[in-house]
C-alpha cells in the first residue's frame, strides 16, 4: 500500500523539483539557526548558570531523537506538506489539518518576532532603524523582497539560503575558534549554583527555540529532488554541525563573559572581549545575517503549507494554483506575506516566542506518533529510512516533548488553545462550503 499523496499524483503537482541534496543541508541548516543562538545563552545562563551545558546536550538529544522521527516519516513522501502531510496519513484530515494550520501560525509568528529583531539589531549601525517611519519602511521592503524571491522560483529560494547559510555559519565558526583559546575555567564553577527541577526545564524549553526550525525545511517536499533520500541525508548531516557548534558557542560564552546572566547580546559582549570592538560589531552583523536567511526560510516554508491542505481541499482552491511562468504556489505566497506584514508592524519579538515553540512541539509529537502508524499502514516501502531504536526513539521522544510541555505557562496554554478553535472554525466553513457546492 503506498501513501495517499503518492497514489492521486496530486501532492506538490505543478511545482518544480529545484532543490538539490545540499541545498536542503544548506536549507535546513538555515532553518535552524536564526535569532535563538544570539540571546538564549544568556537567558539560559540566568536561569541554571553553567549547568547549561547539560541544557544543550539534554536538548540536543531530544531534538535528535525527534528529527529520526522526521527523517523516516519525510522518507515515505514525496509531496509537499511536511507534518501536516505524515500526521494526515496517519491520523485524517481533521487532526491534519490543525497540524497544518498550527505549523503556518507558527512560521507567520517567527516571521513577525525575528523581523522585529532584525530591526533591533539594524539599530545598532544604523539608531534611526527603530523609530517608526524607517521602521515600517524596513519592514515591508523586508517582506516584499522575500516574498518577491520565493515567488520567482524555488530555486532563487534555494539558493539565497545557500548564501545565507554560509554566511552565518562562517562567523560562527570563527567566534568559536577563537573563543575556546580564551576561555576560563574558573567561569565553569558550578559550586555556588543552585538549580531546581523547574529552573532546568524551563531551561530546556528555551533552548527549544534555538534548536528547532527545521520542520520548515520539510515542509516544501514536492520541490527538492529525490526527497525520500534527500531529506533523511540532509537533516542527519545538518544537525551534526548543528549540534556541536551551539553547545561550544555556549562554552564560549559562559568561559569568556563575565556576567553573562546580564547580557542583552552574549555573542556580541563575548567577541568584544576577545576580538575587541570589531568583534561586536562583527557578531551583530551575523546577527542580521542569521536572522535574514531564517526569514527567508519562514517565507519558502510557511506558503508551502497552504499550497499542501489546499490540495486536499481544506483550504480554498486558489492557494494550490502554481504560478504559470514560476511554477511556484504565487497566492499562497502573497496571502501568507501579507498576513507575516500586518504582525510584524503591530507585534514584537518575545510575543510569539512562547507560542511558537509551544506549537512547534504540537507539531512534533504529531509526527513521531505518525512514525509506528505509518509503518503499519506502509510495510511496502522498503527504501525508507528506519530510525535507529524503533519505537524506543518515538517513545522516548514523546515523553520528553510532554516534559517540555510542562514547562509552559497557562498563558501560553490558552494562546495555543486559541489558535486551535480558529482552525477547528476554518475547518468547520470549508466543511460546510463543501457540502453546498455538492449539493444537488
Amino acid at each position: 500500500m503506498k501513501p495517499a499523496e503518492e497514489t492521486t499524483g496530486t501532492a506538490g503537482a505543478g511545482l518544480v523539483r529545484g532543490i538539490g541534496r545540499w541545498d536542503f543541508v544548506a536549507l535546513f541548516i538555515n532553518s535552524i539557526v536564526g535569532a535563538g543562538i544570539f540571546g538564549l545563552p544568556s537567558r539560559v545562563d540566568a536561569l541554571i548558570g553553567p549547568y547549561s551545558i547539560l541544557a544543550y546536550l539534554l536538548c540536543a538529544v531530544l531534538v535528535l531523537l525527534i528529527i529520526f522521527c522526521f527523517a523516516e516519516a519525510g522518507s515515505r513522501f514525496t509531496g509537499t506538506g511536511g507534518p501536516y502531510l505524515y500526521a494526515t496519513e496517519a491520523f485524517g484530515p481533521t487532526i491534519g489539518f490543525q497540524v497544518g494550520w498550527l505549523m503556518w501560525v507558527s512560521r507567520v509568528a517567527s516571521f513577525a518576532a525575528l523581523a522585529n529583531l532584525f530591526v533591533d539589531y539594524l539599530g545598532h549601525f544604523w539608531p534611526l532603524a527603530v523609530t517608526p517611519v524607517p521602521r515600517a519602511v524596513v519592514l515591508s521592503a523586508m517582506t516584499l523582497v522575500f516574498a518577491t524571491i520565493n515567488v520567482t522560483g524555488v530555486r532563487n529560494g534555494a539558493l539565497i539560503a545557500d548564501l545565507f547559510t554560509i554566511g552565518k555559519i562562517v562567523p560562527l565558526i570563527l567566534f568559536v575558534a577563537v573563543g575556546l583559546w580564551f576561555v576560563q575555567p574558573a567561569n565553569f564553577q558550578v559550586s555556588d549554583v543552585q538549580i531546581d527541577y523547574t529552573s532546568f526545564s524551563a531551561a530546556v524549553f528555551l533552548l527549544v527555540f534555538a534548536f528547532t526550525g527545521f520542520e520548515a525545511a520539510v515542509i516544501p517536499g514536492g520541490e527538492i529532488k529525490d526527497p525520500r533520500r534527500t531529506l533523511p541525508f540532509g537533516a542527519l548531516v545538518a544537525f551534526a554541525v548543528i549540534a556541536p557548534l551551539y553547545i561550544l558557542i555556549q562554552i564560549v560564552c559562559t568561559g569568556t563573559l563575565p556576567g553573562l546572566a546580564e547580557s542583552q547580546r552574549p555573542l556580541s559582549d563575548a567577541a568584544g572581549h576577545f576580538f575587541g570592538g570589531a568583534g561586536g560589531a562583527l557578531m551583530a552583523a551575523t546577527a542580521l545575517v542569521s536572522i535574514a536567511g531564517t526569514l527567508n526560510g519562514l517565507m519558502l516554508a510557511a506558503p508551502r503549507i497552504l499550497f499542501a491542505m489546499a490540495e486536499r481541499s481544506q483550504l480554498p482552491p486558489f492557494m494550490a494554483r502554481p504560478q504559470p511562468r514560476f511554477r511556484t504556489p504565487h497566492l499562497a505566497i502573497v496571502a501568507t506575506a501579507a498576513v507575516m506584514l500586518l504582525l510584524t508592524l503591530s507585534g514584537s519579538f518575545v510575543g510569539a516566542v512562547a507560542i511558537a515553540t509551544l506549537a512547534r512541539l504540537t507539531t512534533f509529537a504529531a509526527t513521531c506518533a505518525a512514525v509506528p502508524v505509518l509503518r503499519r499502514r506502509f510495510p511496502d516501502q522498503a527504501d525508507a529510512f528506519r530510525a535507529p531504536g524503533g519505537l524506543f526513539t518515538v517513545v522516548t521522544a514523546l515523553v520528553l516533548i510532554a516534559w517540555l510541555v510542562t514547562s509552559s505557562s497557562l498563558r501560553e496554554a490558552i494562546t495555543v488553545s486559541v489558535a486551535v478553535l480558529i482552525g477547528l472554525a476554518i475547518q468547520v466553513a470549508m466543511l460546510r462550503s463543501s457540502r453546498a457546492s455538492s449539493a444537488p
